[in-house]
């Protein structure tokens, strides 16, 4: 989708917090960083991974080896493919439910760590976007990051509507709390299924069982005037280029417009409408 990073020519950047970040997907960031506009603080308890994130993005992007959680000591289940990995147990009696699906979160060992809060990494000083992937204790990463949470404006987290982990949180536990501290639930990113055992269809990777999805948080809409011009500009970017929701970014820039006496939305228009 083309992009409205060149509406803003100001030097600022976007501070993205990224939990469970991995050099095999192309995070949906990648446009703000690209354009220059995004400074990442990333997390990848690999040390070799981690590493590996350091020299591909370089300065001003910070990497680290830490395993996020409520800062006390905890176990990782290893499974059988390393993004499968969690703070939690892998549910095995219910992921053999399903076809294709046990076999990649097969538990291989398990590892005594430590954990850190993000309230309690200093390097951390203000967040605009967080994404979040790691299998199961997204609200335990939440909960202890409270310090940052008031002046994040979306958030990409993953969540699960069945136990694919033994007692971890699901949907409505992340999102009542989410919306407990100033965020509107906005839209899924697809969703991850499999078909239940014994059926085997020709794309078991389709089944009508919702496991999983990716679900996008954004700022409270209703109270964009507590924002400030910065703000509203970052919440554009973000709108535009992470969420790719045209609608949300209209209103945002309304909003900038309405208070700064500008006119992006003339700007947003004619993209929009040539585009069309």
């Amino acid at each position: 989708m083309w992009s409205i990073l060149d509406f803003f020519p100001e030097d600022f950047l976007i501070n993205i917090l990224d939990i469970g970040a991995a050099l095999s997907e192309v995070p949906p960031y990648h446009k703000i960083i690209e354009g220059r506009k995004g400074k990442i603080i990333g997390f990848e308890p690999d040390l070799t991974e981690c590493e590996k994130l350091n020299q591909t993005y370089g300065a001003p992007h910070q990497f680290f080896p830490y395993f996020v959680g409520n800062g006390l000591p905890a176990t990782f289940y290893e499974t059988s493919w390393n993004l499968t990995g969690s703070l939690f147990e892998p549910n095995s009696s219910l992921l053999g439910k399903f076809q294709h699906l046990l076999e990649v979160v097969t538990l291989v060992n398990t590892h005594p760590v430590e954990t850190k809060t993000i309230d309690s990494i200093l390097e951390i000083e203000s967040v605009d976007l967080i994404k979040i992937d790691v299998q199961g204790a997204e609200l335990m990463v939440f909960e202890n990051a409270t310090r940052i949470l008031p002046n994040t404006l979306v958030i990409q987290t993953e969540v699960e509507f069945v136990e694919l982990y033994k007692n971890q949180p699901l949907f409505a536990d992340v999102d009542r709390f989410l919306r407990s501290q100033g965020f509107q639930f906005h839209k899924f990113l697809g969703y991850g299924g499999r078909t239940f055992k014994p059926l085997m269809t020709e794309n078991p990777y389709k089944g009508n069982q919702f496991l999983w999805s990716d679900a996008i948080y954004v700022r409270d809409w209703m109270k964009l005037e507590e924002l400030s011009l910065m703000q509203l500009k970052k919440y554009a970017i973000l709108a535009h280029e992470v969420v790719c929701s045209l609608d949300l970014t209209y209103l945002i820039l309304s909003e900038l417009d309405r208070r700064a006496g500008t006119n992006y939305i003339g700007k947003y228009e004619e993209r929009l409408f040539a585009t069309e």
